[in-house]
């Protein structure tokens, strides 16, 4: 019945006379001059804007794209609600929620800041500016080029993956600039004022976090050295590290620090907020091969075995030396393994990840504990003892384990390499830090007073607290 009509028509079709199709062959064609005007000048085609130096022609590739897409969700997961969590558990009660609504309000400023300079500066490309020629400048950051996006459109892909749009590689460094300074919250939790963090975090983000990230992975001279730097030791965690350390020392100790106990106020936050911290870290590190292919997939199983091994070997220290294991010590060993191995975790046997891990626990246990004790400084959440510690074993190690047979990008790899990078990243982040702390502090202020102190940060600041 339904093939009726089709038959019906084709016969019809053969038996129309030639003069009728002469006829409507020639319609047709007016039909067709009318609706195509002759082309003028003003009726051609523009050319596709021209790509600039940091940018190629996007031959999308879905599955690279979807793949990237899910570990942008993950790595952002990492601070909302993995980290805020983490660090909010692990702070007075009085100060739950002004710890938490740090991670939230870092992650809506750095993300606005990604898109009008911070996402230029990172992996642009600088031309010459004041009497500097671009290609010096483009050793330290990528200029403003792309700045609010110009020039970003769905046809174009970052020149390290053709086969993922622009749109979404942008989305997914998003992710590691926010994690960045957010990590540094934890070295000055308790007492910094909520304005200063504010301004704090917006000028870090882009004179500090920016041009590192650049000098790394977006075409900056320690890039061309052949720093190896897979998922972020040093633009990530060293950076914050440091960063965190210097705010330590610049705020001051906080009231009571070392004579007043000073409990974690929920040690099950703590707990989630680890392990979201641990199932995003997938995507942070394996997502950092940009494909789903055998690197990731080495990626991903040496930062679950090193993550495992250093919450072991943690745990054991702590258990050697304080005679009873806590669940904030192993969850802390856990989080010093994922920082000890982003660096190298595309680039080492799992065999060394393992190695990374396990000397990642007690290294990292001596520096959050005996080294803050030692030199008396009040790195609240251990930013430093942790990231900054972490970060800088795992980068050193990666020279020395880094492996061409897992991936031919490790070639060249040296400690003597590592070192350079290490020690620009720790000067850059220190001195800038520094400069920008001071800055914060005679505008908005940095630290509360001594009363909203002991009131505590959620009362006095946000007039929000965990008991009504």
């Amino acid at each position: 019945m339904l093939a009726a009509p089709v038959a019906s028509f084709a016969l019809a079709q053969d038996a129309a006379p030639a003069s009728v199709e002469a006829v409507t062959s020639d319609a047709a064609s007016v039909a067709e001059s009318i609706a195509a005007p002759e082309a003028t000048p003003e009726t051609v085609a523009a050319p596709a804007p021209a790509l600039l130096a940091s940018q190629k022609e996007l031959a999308l590739d879905k599955a690279d794209t979807t793949y990237l897409i899910f570990c942008t969700a993950m790595v952002l997961m990492m601070t909302l609600p993995g980290l805020a969590l983490f660090y909010g558990g692990m702070v007075r009660r009085k100060n739950v929620i002004a710890t938490v609504t740090q991670s939230v309000s870092v992650t809506a400023v750095v993300a606005v800041l990604w898109f009008v300079v911070g996402y230029s500066m990172s992996f642009g490309t600088a031309t010459d500016l004041f009497g500097f020629s671009g290609d010096l400048l483009n050793k330290y950051f990528g200029g403003f080029d792309t700045a609010f996006l110009n020039h970003v459109t769905p046809n174009t892909a970052y020149m390290a993956t053709a086969s993922v749009p622009e749109y979404t590689w942008i989305s997914y460094q998003m992710t590691f600039a926010i994690i960045t300074p957010a990590l540094i919250t934890g070295a000055f939790a308790e007492r910094v004022k909520f304005s200063g963090l504010i301004l704090f975090m917006a000028l870090w983000s882009v004179f500090v976090y920016a041009p590192i990230c650049h000098m790394v992975w977006g075409g900056g001279f320690l890039g061309s050295l052949g720093v190896k730097d897979f998922a972020g030791g040093a633009v990530v965690h060293v950076n914050a590290g440091v960063a965190g350390l210097v705010a330590a020392l610049f705020l001051g100790r906080r009231k009571g620090y070392g004579t007043e106990s000073m409990p974690a106020n929920n040690p099950i936050f703590v707990l989630i907020g680890a392990s979201l911290l641990f199932v995003g870290w997938i995507g942070f590190n394996a997502g950092s091969e940009w494909a789903g292919d055998s690197v990731a997939s080495v990626a991903l199983l040496n930062t679950l075995l090193a993550t495992c091994a250093a919450g072991l070997t943690w745990k054991v220290v702590e258990w050697i030396f304080r005679g009873k294991p806590s669940l904030i010590g192993i969850l802390s060993g856990l989080v010093a393994g994922l920082v000890a191995i982003t660096p190298a975790c595309g680039f080492v046997t799992p065999a060394s990840a393992m190695i990374i891990g396990a000397v990642a626990g007690p290294v990292c246990y001596v520096s959050a504990t005996y080294m803050k004790k030692l030199l008396g400084y009040d790195d609240s959440l251990d930013a430093f003892g942790i990231h900054g510690a972490g970060g800088f074993l795992g980068a050193i190690l990666t020279g020395f384990f880094a492996d061409t047979a897992i991936n031919s990008l490790a070639e060249g790899a040296t400690v003597t390499k590592q070192l350079i990078g290490l020690g620009v990243t720790i000067g850059w982040s220190a001195i800038g830090t520094l400069i920008i702390l001071i800055i914060c502090k005679f505008t908005t202020g940095l630290r509360v007073t001594a009363d909203q102190e002991e009131a505590g940060l959620d009362a006095s600041l946000h007039d929000e607290v965990m008991d009504h």
